[in-house]
């Protein structure tokens, strides 16, 4: 039998699969990228196009401050899921942190037996679906 509630031997909640966390990365990339592109007044594509620099600033900067406050950036809001500390709630200036260590690529790959990259480890979070997955919908009357 199935629940929606977290481990007791864990604090932390169900870990979304990875197929929902790369797409949520590659939706925020491009947000990062064409709002680069907006700010620089520079293409975001071809000759003279952006810097990859502007664009992974604008990356730090959307996603960290859309984590700390909402839980969540466009990319994630967009798949489903959700940056959460074990409280449950958005992880506040840890954010910040978490996706710093997110731009060298390597740390999302060095994964614990739960599935949480180094920086979900060192942030204190992990991200969970927005909705639990085998949560019962009520039938509408």
């Amino acid at each position: 039998m199935s629940t929606t509630s977290p481990d007791p031997a864990s604090s932390m909640p169900e870990v979304a699969g990875i197929g929902r966390r790369f797409l949520a990365l590659l939706i925020d990339w491009f947000v990062a990228l064409f709002t680069a592109s907006l700010v620089t007044g520079s293409p975001a594509f071809g000759v003279g196009a952006v810097s990859g620099w502007w664009t992974l600033l604008a990356f730090w900067i959307e996603v960290s401050l859309l984590d700390a406050t909402l839980g969540f950036s466009i990319g994630k809001r967009i798949v489903g899921i959700c940056v959460v500390g074990p409280n449950a709630r958005p992880i506040g200036l840890r954010a910040f942190v978490r996706t710093a260590l997110i731009l060298p690529i390597i740390p999302p790959l060095i994964q614990n037996h739960e599935g949480r990259g180094f920086h979900d480890v060192v942030a204190q979070s992990v991200i969970t679906y927005i909705r639990p997955r085998n949560a019962v919908t009520p039938p509408v009357d």
